[in-house]
């Protein structure tokens, strides 16, 4: 067969390879596919949802044509640099070569290898730059259950779990985290009623679809193939295979944990003025529009808190042995989504004013909740708060967040008796922990450190004094 190696034919197809969509990924599991063989696909056209170790982004094609081939089904953890699409970009033009693959029954009637495009810079993902063009492949994982150079049909008929190829439909709407929640669930969307604004399908809707056959089948992970067998009813345990996200948070935690030295310090703190001052801000018409919480108020205390203690917001160089000193706050926040815990940052956080910083965290959470937090966001934070107080723990020790030096634990605020002006009364109370690198922050910097962003949550009349 000459698809991709014929003279004749070889400017027809252009090959769109797995993009490096992060800092030095390797790999990215591939989630969705949003295209079919046949499709008219253009420039800039989202084709296929992966999952890198750290989060899942929406890879679109760069150039336009027909799909001609999908060298991957979905669940296949792919090697960056690998091709996982071909396009006819003349389509029409000679011999109806995209038609060829279908017709062929014999394994060995597949192309062996694919064909090298001209080398170059190709265009990916909008603030990743550019990754430059290879013609030699790995292998890859998982190559005895879904070969890279199946057939059209083939590989369709794998995507649908039939035996046949299916007719492009229209795609439900829905958002990447219902999506892999529905594969999850082995529930397809085009069978699931919208309850969402516009037709959206929601994971309530997803949930609503699953419920009659969770008794006859559990929940499993995503599987490659038929062979991969689900969870069998009745079993005592079940196995998740640990990769994407999840593998590099385990992997970045036991890096964290026993390299930098942790030490934990404490701090309970009344922060019934804090909590007024809350209060009265939901009320102010200059932050109308954005949410004002307490973890506003804790950010913005913290930030203040840097700024009278600088050598917090710094990092161990070790292959230099240097203290790197950070003249700017990239403030993470630790948040929990369907993949795992990510920490998502605020850039240059320290220039924000307290509605700037409202409407930044608003808008981080809800990019985290909705599976849409890019690599680029989780990259270069300095400090990290985590409030572990949404779940009503009192508080705990966290885990340093690879590459910085502090975290800051939120407990839980509640109502507790307390001595106020040499009287006990109900206050509002919570506990700080700080965890810091005990190679660059001393005990002391560290008691200085916590005990500044207690001082200003007692009394938050500190954040103008102090500022």
């Amino acid at each position: 067969m000459t698809t991709m190696t014929d003279t004749s034919n070889a400017a027809r197809f252009r090959e769109f390879k797995m993009p490096d969509v992060g800092e030095g990924l390797t790999e990215a599991e591939i989630l969705k596919w949003y295209v079919q063989p046949g499709d008219t696909v253009t420039d800039g056209q989202v084709v296929c949802e992966v999952e890198t170790a750290k989060a899942a982004v929406e890879l679109p094609i760069p150039f336009d044509g027909v799909v001609h081939e999908l060298r991957f089904p979905e669940g296949t953890t792919v090697d960056v640099g690998q091709v996982i699409i071909a396009v006819d970009v003349a389509p029409g033009s000679g011999d109806p070569v995209a038609e060829e693959p279908a017709a062929a029954p014999a394994p060995e009637a597949a192309p062996a290898a694919p064909a090298e495009e001209p080398k170059g810079r190709q265009p990916v993902l909008v603030g990743y730059g550019v990754a430059e063009s290879s013609t030699k492949r790995r292998a890859r994982k998982g190559a005895e259950t879904a070969p890279p150079a199946a057939a059209p049909a083939a590989v369709q008929a794998e995507l649908n779990g039939q035996g046949t190829a299916a007719v492009p439909e229209a795609r439900p709407l829905a958002k990447p985290p219902v999506r892999k929640l529905a594969k999850d669930l082995g529930i397809d969307l085009a069978t699931v009623t919208p309850t969402g604004v516009g037709g959206v399908i929601t994971r309530e809707d997803v949930h609503a679809a699953a419920t009659p056959a969770e008794p006859v089948a559990p929940a499993a992970p995503p599987v490659v193939a038929e062979a991969e067998a689900p969870v069998q009813q009745g079993a005592r345990e079940t196995r998740i295979p640990v990769k994407g996200v999840r593998k590099a948070i385990a992997q970045a935690m036991v890096g964290s944990a026993f390299t930098a030295p942790h030490v934990t310090e404490f701090v309970t703190v009344d922060v019934t003025r804090t909590m007024k001052l809350v209060a009265e801000l939901k009320e102010d018409k200059d932050m109308a529009g954005v949410r004002v919480n307490p973890l506003l108020v804790i950010a913005k205390a913290l930030l203040v808190a840097i700024k009278r203690n600088p050598e917090v917001n710094a990092v161990w160089d070790e292959a230099n042995q240097e203290i790197v000193q950070k003249h700017y706050v990239n403030l993470g926040i630790a948040a929990a989504t369907p993949r795992g815990l990510i920490v998502p940052n605020i850039k240059d956080a320290h220039d924000l004013t307290l509605p700037q910083l409202a409407a930044s965290l608003g808008e981080l959470v809800a990019t985290a909740r909705d599976g849409r937090t890019s690599p680029a966001a989780m990259a270069g934070g300095t400090v990290t708060i985590t409030n572990v107080g949404v779940f009503g723990v009192d508080t705990g020790t966290p885990i340093l967040n690879p590459g910085e030096s502090a975290i800051l634990a939120v407990g839980a605020i509640k109502l507790q008796p307390w001595v106020h002006k040499g009287k006990v009364k109900p206050r509002q109370v919570t506990t700080l922990a700080l965890s810091f690198d005990h190679r660059l922050i001393d005990g002391e910097l560290g008691s200085k450190f916590l005990a500044d962003i207690a001082a200003i949550l007692e009394q938050p009349k500190r954040l103008i004094t102090w500022a």
